[in-house]
């Protein structure tokens, strides 16, 4: 019998540019420990932080503002395995389980990905369809299951 895997639980942003909704861009990061590996703000939180106030100081922490307007909240946790790479990393962690946010930047020109322990090197604003051509393969279920929650109910 296999025993049972451990998810790391941590939230995650889908930020859309302050231009939404005339304008649907959304962020996306290149890691800076992962050489061409693209995906959208995200990290555990602390000890007796809730949600919404761990998402914002992760977004402080990794694009340098927490200056955003809460859209929506995907109403389910998902998860996904890490591959075998992370997983060492990430040990004792078999994944991730992430509750997700929809979040509209109240100013772009807040961004700086060159914060105190920098989580990206590079960052974008690319189109929704563009998403999934950028980040990698072992979250692209994942971002394809909540980009199509807020598709399908107007958001996104």
């Amino acid at each position: 019998m296999k025993p049972e895997k451990s998810y790391r639980p941590n939230v995650a942003a889908i930020i859309v540019s302050s231009a939404y909704p005339e304008k649907c861009e959304i962020f996306i990061g290149e890691r800076s420990d992962i050489e061409d590996a693209w995906q959208f703000p995200q990290g555990g939180g602390d000890e007796g932080e809730n949600l919404k106030e761990a998402l914002l100081r992760e977004l402080k922490e990794e694009i340098g503002t927490d200056r955003v307007e809460i859209i929506a909240e995907h109403p389910e946790w998902v998860q996904y395995d890490f591959p075998e790479t992370v997983a060492k990393k990430m040990y004792p962690y078999d994944g991730q389980k992430q509750k997700y946010f929809l979040v509209r930047l109240k100013s772009n020109k807040a961004i700086d990905i060159k914060t105190d322990e920098p989580e990206f090197t590079k960052h974008t604003f690319v189109k929704v369809d563009e998403v999934l051509q950028k980040v990698s393969f072992f979250k692209k279920p994942i971002y394809t299951k909540v980009l199509k929650y807020f598709k399908r109910n107007g958001y996104l």
